[in-house]
């Protein structure tokens, strides 16, 4: 029997390399960050705390073992900020290829459908698709470098040149979600600076949105009619979470003394809506938030675990899966055959596809909140539950017990930030290029649900 020649794919091959690399640059960046000049102690830093810090910059997550501005050098910040860069364009490309890759494997129909969501123009171009990717990053960190730097160098009587290091370093971490920044305190010195906390707040919102989201808002921004079942929901259920999220945090903590119980109504409004902001997936914190209610922390919870958007550098398990499941959810309830979404009904193959990846992403957080439960069980639930969902969602925002937790604790964490980076996306991407037509079924059976 003859073998059918193998089909080269070039997306495939794009896509491999795009992971070979996001692991090759997570290697390297422990390396680095191991040697003498990247820290200021001159003995160097564990390789459990390389590998972390190296892991929660390529993941563009932001959990810390170790202080950025103070324990690394500018060398090691530089690495640092390398890493971020690398691992964020690493992730738009991937997510885009994948959608690629998809188109590649389904019908005609099909495969227009995709290429047209994933803004290719034609299927095979890859190169011109990775240019305008990395042209969209560095035209939106330059903006976001340029208003930052005015403002610490003008109002903050900084030097010109550490006003420049802040600035890039802030703007290439807000734009890639990453929520690394100099100071040990986060943004809280800036919490109500709205020339501070604002520049950052929009590149997150940015790099959240995905460059197939940005692409498409760009090219028809006055026709929504054409927006993609992808965009609508984007566009739509972002805001939803940034006000719900600003509303919560608020109410909850108004009259917390550790939080915004000293600021006026002004500054506690702009501060909860920058929390908002930066609890779906950037990571920066402008207040204190080891000093939330429990309650604030559990809401943080459930926004970090939904995250972003799809082919973005926003972390969680997204906004389109979440509302999937939630269309899903509805049609159950009110007793529809289909499950329909903005004006749009939803395909059949993206149900199996959201309810996995929520599945599985639930047993993710399950699995390693239970290990660090019974690893280092002294901060509580609530915290440990936080840190779970932070790492796993590539947040960043800690109640403090980071750099505490065990070296057990620690490594589950790392796990967590490359699974959690990695995860949705390609079992996502791998449902999809799986489908297949079953030729036999088996007998119906209806078990009793609930």
């Amino acid at each position: 029997m003859t073998r059918s020649p193998r089909v080269h794919n070039p997306h495939r091959n794009a896509i491999d390399r795009v992971v070979v690399t996001y692991l090759a640059a997570l290697i390297i960046g422990t390396g680095l960050l191991m040697t003498p000049a990247a820290t200021t102690d001159p003995g160097g830093i564990s390789l459990v705390s390389a590998l972390f810090t190296s892991t929660s910059a390529t993941s563009v997550t932001g959990l810390e073992v170790l202080s950025v501005g103070s324990d690394f050098t500018f060398f090691g910040q530089a690495v640092i900020l390398g890493l971020i860069q690398a691992g964020g364009l690493g992730i738009l490309l991937l997510t885009t290829l994948l959608a690629m890759l998809v188109a590649g494997r389904v019908g005609l129909r099909l495969r227009e459908s995709v290429a047209a969501e994933a803004k290719s123009s034609h299927i095979g171009g890859i190169r011109p698709m990775v240019l305008r990717i990395i042209g969209l990053t560095v035209a939106t960190e330059l903006a976001l470098t340029s208003a930052l730097f005015l403002r610490f160098w003008l109002h903050y009587d900084e030097s010109a040149g550490g006003a420049l290091w802040d600035a890039v370093f802030h703007a290439v971490s807000a734009f890639n979600n990453a929520g690394f920044g100099l100071k040990s305190d986060s943004l809280a010195a800036y919490a109500t600076d709205p020339f501070v906390c604002g520049p950052v707040a929009v590149g997150a919102i940015l790099g959240g949105l995905g460059y197939p989201v940005l692409l498409e808002l760009f090219r028809h921004y006055r026709v929504p009619l054409r927006w993609s079942m992808t965009t609508r929901v984007i566009v739509v259920i972002t805001p939803v979470l940034l006000l719900g999220g600003t509303a919560f945090i608020a109410a909850v903590e108004w009259n917390n003394p550790g939080t915004l119980g000293h600021l006026d109504w002004w500054d506690k409004l702009q501060t909860a809506a920058f929390q908002s902001t930066t609890t779906r997936t950037a990571g920066f914190s402008s207040v204190d938030i080891s000093a939330l209610h429990p309650a604030t922390w559990f809401g943080m919870d459930i926004l970090m675990f939904v995250g972003g958007g799809s082919a973005g550098t926003a972390g969680g398990v997204k906004i389109t899966t979440v509302m999937v499941l939630l269309a899903i959810t509805w049609a159950e309830i009110t007793g529809g055959t289909k499950a329909n979404l903005f004006g749009a009904r939803v395909a059949g193959s993206a149900h199996r596809q959201a309810t996995t990846v929520i599945v599985l992403a639930l047993t993710l957080v399950a699995l390693s909140t239970t290990v660090l439960m019974l690893d280092s069980p002294e901060p509580g639930l609530g915290r440990i539950l936080f840190e779970v969902i932070s790492a796993f969602a590539n947040v960043g925002l800690s109640t403090g017990i980071t750099s505490d937790l065990p070296g057990l604790s620690q490594v589950v964490l790392i796990a967590a930030m490359i699974l959690g980076r990695l995860g949705p996306v390609t079992v996502a991407s791998a449902l999809a290029l799986r489908a297949r037509t079953i030729r036999y079924e088996l007998p119906v059976e209806r078990p009793l649900i609930g």
